[in-house]
């Protein structure tokens, strides 16, 4: 199977009950440490996709919306990650990044999880200097809802088993 095949289906899906997928989010491969890799798994279709090989293991996330599938970034950010490791003056900055890596090490985190005095602050300086990834909000048209779901699939020989339900 391939990814584009994967897109298609969920698109079809989405609109089956109404609804359009977001075009430009998608599902993606995932690896130790690595939340978010290498393949992307579309929510529409496309022409060509990437043909997945047993042992792969991917997070299909349709995204759905009674608006007209676009999703825009706000200013504003909740979730980092941790991308590399800089030199940073910042007393509370390499406070914060000890923090960071002994409890998440390149997992995202949530910008409430962390403790600690001036954490805004902190996070600015450990940005401005590569050291964090910010995911910002999204947001679509105003009063678009949008909905969000996901799933772990490990690719296998004969098809894929779904990590995430129940057996």
């Amino acid at each position: 199977m391939s990814t584009a095949e994967l897109g298609a289906a969920i698109e079809e899906a989405i609109r089956g009950y109404g609804y359009s997928s977001v075009a430009n989010l998608t599902g993606h491969g995932l690896g130790r440490y690595r939340a978010h890799g290498e393949p992307s798994v579309p929510n529409r279709r496309i022409e060509k996709g990437v043909v997945l090989s047993p042992g792969e293991v991917i997070a299909i996330e349709p995204f759905a919306t009674d608006g007209v599938g676009r999703i825009t970034e706000a200013p504003q950010a909740e979730i980092f990650s941790f991308v590399a490791k800089r030199p940073i003056r910042s007393p509370p900055a390499r406070s914060l990044l000890k923090e960071v890596l002994e409890n998440y090490s390149t997992l995202p985190f949530a910008r409430r999880w962390l403790s600690g005095d001036r954490i805004d602050y902190a996070i600015g300086q450990l940005l401005r200097a590569g050291i964090l990834h910010r995911y910002p909000l999204l947001w679509e048209a105003e009063g678009a809802l949008v909905s969000q779901a996901e799933d772990t699939v490990i690719v296998t020989e004969d098809g894929c088993e779904v990590t995430t339900r129940p057996r």
